[in-house]
């Protein structure tokens, strides 16, 4: 594990929030280690606060805890995967039904290009900016279908997905992952609500499932903070 180059970049909390998720995604900080406010400062090269707010977040996304002696991670199971597509099936099934509802009036621009740029990464290939281009597409649908609440829902996991989804894009052949997207959104624009849920439902499965064998490979826990 690398992280001895101090963060230079702003912003510094989004930078650090978006190293520490990876480090804890990927297993390289294991179950129970203890986060040490001063010492990942120190080890980052920034102030107290940026951490503070990172491990906030990092709590609310579900993957450290505060506890007596303050916050430990918590990681990401294989279980905690399973329940996080499961929310994630019932979320987006909920925004295909009221985009299909909202057909006559999507604009479907956002999710084409989506599809797009998905293709351009897949040929790159370029794992960081297919798995930003994966979310973009699934987000269009909370779009299209104009629930904010339903939205925000998503945006609040959607950090989380797409760090998963980088990780397991690398070394992939994303060519025929992109088409399966394209395969989605035409499912969905279709307007038949069974058909597209059927083809959400095995298009999620078959995304879980792949993240599932990536992520039981993952590396040895590294020397904690």
């Amino acid at each position: 594990m690398t992280i001895t180059n101090p963060l230079r970049n702003p912003p510094l909390g989004d930078q650090l929030l978006a190293q520490l998720r990876s480090l804890i995604v990927r297993g390289e900080l294991s179950v129970g280690t203890h986060l040490v406010e001063g010492r990942i400062a120190e080890r980052f090269g920034v102030s107290r606060g940026p951490v503070r707010d990172a491990l906030r977040q990092l709590e609310i996304e579900g993957l450290v805890e505060t506890r007596k002696r303050g916050v430990f991670v918590r990681g990401l199971s294989d279980h905690d995967l399973v329940e996080l597509y499961s929310l994630r099936g019932a979320l987006e099934g909920l925004a295909i039904r009221e985009a299909i509802a909202r057909l006559d009036a999507a604009d479907w621009t956002p999710v084409d290009e989506a599809v797009e740029q998905m293709r351009a990464a897949a040929t790159a290939p370029d794992a960081a900016k297919f798995a930003a281009a994966d979310l973009d597409f699934h987000s269009g649908f909370y779009t299209i279908g104009d629930n904010r609440w339903l939205t925000a829902a998503w945006e609040l996991h959607r950090p989380l997905f797409a760090t998963v989804l980088e990780i397991t894009n690398t070394d992939r052949d994303l060519v025929p992952v992109a088409e399966d997207h394209a395969y989605l959104r035409d499912v969905v624009r279709s307007g038949d609500v069974e058909a597209a849920l059927a083809a959400l439902t095995d298009h999620l499965h078959g995304s879980c499932s792949r993240i599932r064998v990536t992520l039981s490979e993952r590396a040895r826990p590294q020397p904690a903070f």
